[in-house]
């Protein structure tokens, strides 16, 4: 079994982390000296948002150059020796490729726009009319009007997704498609782990579709599945594609594509479900979730860096999350919502704790976002996404210690308020407090990792308990695992499904187990037994 099956990810941008040259950046050095603190936590791969040299239009996702490090972040040197320094510890790390688009800054786009004429023309997308792929969506619906953009340097439009600062790529120019494949083997010669995959579903466009999900993407990224197998074995693609299960499936392959994906569907039924007190949203998204083929897993998640997305539920659904979760239009973005874990569950620790515990026991790897281990707030004062990647609080002094650089350097303010300010929530406070949010999540991670059962156990509910329990066995070939979930604000008792003498608490071994339990409003247990 490889190491992605079971390895617990964690999200982390860099210039939020650490700053270890006192500019109000994050970088490297700040990062390395945080190695052991994700060590400590049980942290197996960290996953780094880009990080590449960018104009930061789109925090980094608009990339100027993929063969090197953005400035603020350090020399190519320092990622060498974090990249050293984490596998030291027996962590991975993952990079973002950004196959689909550059920014409008790359040398390629640059040098595209010149002429017609120009030798790198063909590495974008170009018309004369912006009536092609009429078909295709538009993503950024706040934002942009088309998914054309007019050049007037060069008198055509051109294609792009995302924003209109950042033209996508020609795959059909099989220079583009050996370009990226260098990019890939530039950064594996580096020694990274693998890959989170911005954006597949992209990369190619044909008139009639919706330039979506084409047969030439997966053609594609089954060759670059195959270049990494022969030379790079063990590392991986965890790809980005938000799509329905059934309609990500193909992403797989057959075990010759990609090796993750994000179940983006199952993430805001977890919100759904706890604002219902009723586990069947949970239920009905995993019921359409085919089995996937061997060796490939699921990356689940509770927040990442970008909005919590509600593309894949109903109208009526996203109404029932704006209103529930993002009451205030400043919270709302897109299709989605801009606020962090904590903020969402307004600071309840049994919440968060009960979201974690869903999170680390569903199938699936999970994925953690920096920050949310210590209920860090949101900052939606912020344009855009920002007010989810401020700076990591790690204690309650200057800058919550992350930089010693002047306040008024640091590259987005601290969060200071009565609730989430760093005066309250840091990592060092709740190092000291054994009783923290910090420390149940740390201990969520280590239980996880000796339940055999939770890395691919099938699931089997316990469908005959009221809808407020969202209650499941994980079962394996040696050990099962037994999942209890109170998703009310009142205690739940629930009668075991089996005799109580067989089965032990994997929280907590001392904890007496018996027949009949009772789970506190938004409480969990969790219980092991020998298969």
């Amino acid at each position: 079994m490889s190491w992605h099956m079971n390895a617990v990810f964690y999200e982390l941008y860099v210039r939020a982390f650490a700053d270890g040259n006192a500019d109000g950046h994050g970088d490297f050095i700040g990062l390395r000296q945080k190695l052991d603190y994700l060590q400590w936590l049980g942290i197996d791969c960290i996953w780094l948002l880009p990080i590449f040299p960018s104009p930061l239009k789109d925090d980094g996702y608009d990339v100027a150059s993929y063969l090197g490090i953005h400035p603020d972040y350090g020399l190519l040197e320092d990622f060498m020796m974090t990249v050293d320094e984490i596998h030291r510890r027996d962590m991975r790390i993952l990079v973002e490729l950004i196959p689909n688009h550059t920014s409008d800054q790359h040398p390629w786009f640059v040098e595209a726009r010149r002429s017609r004429q120009s030798p790198m023309r063909d590495f974008y997308v170009w018309s004369d009319s912006p009536e092609k792929y009429k078909d295709a969506r538009i993503i950024f619906i706040d934002t942009e009007q088309s998914n054309w953009a007019y050049d007037a340097v060069s008198g055509q439009y051109y294609w792009h997704r995302f924003f209109s600062s950042q033209p996508d790529l020609n795959y059909d120019n099989p220079a583009v498609q050996r370009a990226m494949q260098d990019v890939m083997q530039f950064w594996l010669e580096l020694g990274v782990d693998g890959f989170r995959v911005d954006a597949v579903p992209y990369l190619f466009e044909r008139d009639g579709t919706n330039c979506e999900n084409l047969p030439e993407t997966h053609d594609y990224l089954k060759r670059l599945r195959a270049f990494m197998d022969e030379h790079y074995p063990g590392t991986i693609m965890l790809s980005e594609a938000n799509q329905w299960p059934k309609d990500t499936l193909p992403y797989f392959g057959d075990g010759d594509e990609v090796h993750m994906n994000f179940h983006f569907p199952l993430m805001p039924r977890l919100y759904m479900a706890l604002a219902r007190q009723d586990r069947r949203d949970v239920v009905d998204v995993l019921a359409q979730t085919p089995q996937l083929p061997p060796n490939c897993q699921w990356a689940t998640f509770l927040r990442n860096h970008d909005e919590l997305t509600l593309e894949m539920v109903t109208e009526d659904d996203r109404q029932f999350m704006w209103e529930t979760y993002a009451p205030e239009p400043a919270q709302r973005i897109n299709l989605g919502i801009r606020r962090r874990l904590a903020p969402l569950m307004n600071n309840d620790r049994r919440k968060i704790a009960l979201m974690h515990s869903m999170l680390l026991t569903l199938p699936g790897a999970p994925v953690l976002y920096y920050g949310d281990e210590i209920g860090m707030g949101d900052d939606v004062s912020l344009p855009d996404r920002n007010g989810v990647r401020t700076p990591m609080q790690w204690d309650d002094g200057l800058n919550a210690g992350f930089s010693t650089a002047p306040t008024g350097k640091l590259y987005a303010p601290m969060i200071a308020d009565p609730v989430f300010g760093y005066q309250k929530v840091n990592v060092a406070a709740q190092q000291a407090d054994p009783n923290s949010l910090l420390h149940t999540v740390r201990h969520l991670i280590h239980s996880r990792k000796q339940q055999a059962a939770l890395v691919q156990g099938a699931l089997e509910w316990l469908d005959d308990l009221p809808p407020q329990a969202l209650c499941f066995w994980r079962k394996g070939d040696g050990q099962h695992f037994l999942a209890l979930h109170n998703l009310s604000d009142t205690p739940l008792t629930i009668e075991l499904p089996a005799p109580s003498a067989t089965l032990t608490d994997a929280l907590n071994p001392e904890a007496k187990v018996t027949q009949s339990l009772t789970l506190p409003p938004y409480g969990y247990r969790w219980l092991s037994q020998q298969a």
